[in-house]
C-alpha cells in the first residue's frame, strides 16, 4: 500500500562550486533504489516558457532583471509536485538528492517550507587551478566555448563563493565536508559513508 505524502520532503543536498562533481555524484547515487536526483539546472534548461510559470521568468529576463528567490522556489515546487504525481519521485519512500538549489540563503529558507534536509554534502575543493581544468574539459566537450574561458570560468567561481558563503554557515548543524579533490569514486564513498549512518536513512532503508 502507498503512504501518504509527507508534509515535507526530504532531502540531501549537494553543494560545491562549478566542477566539483556534484553534478556527477548526484546522478551516480540517483541510480541506487530510494534516491531521486533532482538537478535545478537541468529543470531551468528544459523549462516550459510557454506556461505561466514560464512567462514569469521570461518577463524578469527581457528586463534583464534577476528572477526573485521565491519564483524559482516556486518552479522548484511545481517540477517536484508533478514528478511526485508521475510517481517519478516517490516522497513515501524516496529521499530527493538536490544539486543546483539552495542557491542563497534565502532560498534555503523558502525552501524550509518544503523540504527538510537530512544532510548538506559541501564538495569543497580549494584548488581553483583543478576546477579550472574540470570546467574546461566539460565546456569543450559539451561544445559551449565560451564557458571554456578562464575569465568566465573564474567568474562563475567568485559568483559561486559569494553566493555560499553563508549558506554554508545557515546549514552548520547538518553540513558535511567532502574533500571534491579526491578521484570521483572516493568522493562518492565518503559521501555513502555519512548516509548509511544516517538515522533517517537508515529508517527509510529498514535497517535496524
Amino acid at each position: 500500500m502507498i503512504g501518504a505524502p509527507p508534509e515535507k520532503y526530504k532531502a540531501f543536498v549537494m553543494l560545491g562550486a562549478p566542477g566539483c562533481g556534484k553534478g556527477t555524484q548526484g546522478g551516480i547515487m540517483g541510480t541506487i533504489p530510494r534516491f531521486y536526483h533532482f538537478s535545478m539546472g537541468d529543470a531551468f534548461r528544459s523549462m516550459d516558457t510557454r506556461t505561466p510559470i514560464g512567462q514569469e521568468f521570461i518577463s524578469y529576463s527581457r528586463k534583464g532583471e534577476l528572477v526573485p528567490d521565491e519564483l524559482t522556489i516556486r518552479y522548484f515546487k511545481t517540477q517536484i509536485d508533478a514528478r511526485a504525481d508521475l510517481h517519478m519521485f516517490k516522497p513515501d519512500i524516496d529521499i530527493l538528492l538536490l544539486d543546483g538549489i539552495p542557491r542563497n540563503v534565502e532560498q534555503a529558507k523558502l525552501l524550509g517550507e518544503h523540504i527538510e534536509v537530512l544532510q548538506l554534502f559541501h564538495l569543497s575543493c580549494p584548488n581553483r587551478d583543478e576546477l579550472i581544468t574540470r570546467i574546461r574539459k566539460r565546456a569543450l566537450k559539451e561544445g559551449r566555448m565560451d564557458d571554456a574561458s578562464e575569465e568566465v570560468i573564474k567568474k562563475r567561481i567568485r559568483t559561486y563563493e559569494e553566493e555560499t558563503k553563508e549558506l554554508v554557515k545557515f546549514y552548520g548543524d547538518v553540513r558535511s565536508d567532502i574533500n571534491a579533490n579526491q578521484p570521483p569514486i572516493q568522493v562518492l564513498s565518503d559521501i555513502l559513508k555519512v548516509i548509511l549512518n544516517h538515522p533517517e536513512w537508515q529508517e527509510f532503508a529498514g535497517v535496524d
